[in-house]
């Protein structure tokens, strides 16, 4: 799937694979790809300036744990970011079905 596919929808991809709890950067990574069956491949470079953008605006939160005997940094959705989801969702449904209705004109999909 092309890069370009995704922009836009970063921050509810973040945010969706967050919501079950916290996870840290390659995990993200890797529930993404899982979740879309493999064809969302993110690269580090695009996924952690997102997670600190997050951060920054309050959607996330972060913190340091150690898992193993390597440290990662954790992020976990907080309120504000469960509420941003929920609006994520909501516009994708209104994207897909308007999608929907010039690709597929007269179905009910």
């Amino acid at each position: 799937m092309k890069a370009d596919a995704v922009r836009g929808h970063l921050d509810g991809l973040l945010l969706a694979v967050l919501e079950p709890g916290p996870l840290h950067g390659y995990a993200i990574i890797t529930a993404v790809m899982n979740r879309s069956g493999g064809a969302l491949e993110l690269r580090t470079g695009t996924i952690y300036p997102a997670l600190k953008r997050l951060e920054r605006l309050g959607l996330l939160a972060s913190r340091w744990e150690s898992i193993g005997e390597r440290r990662r940094r954790c992020y976990r959705l907080t309120d504000e970011g469960r509420r941003s989801l929920a609006g994520e969702r909501a516009d994708w449904r209104q994207f897909t079905a308007a999608i929907g209705a010039v690709l597929n004109p007269g179905s009910n999909a």
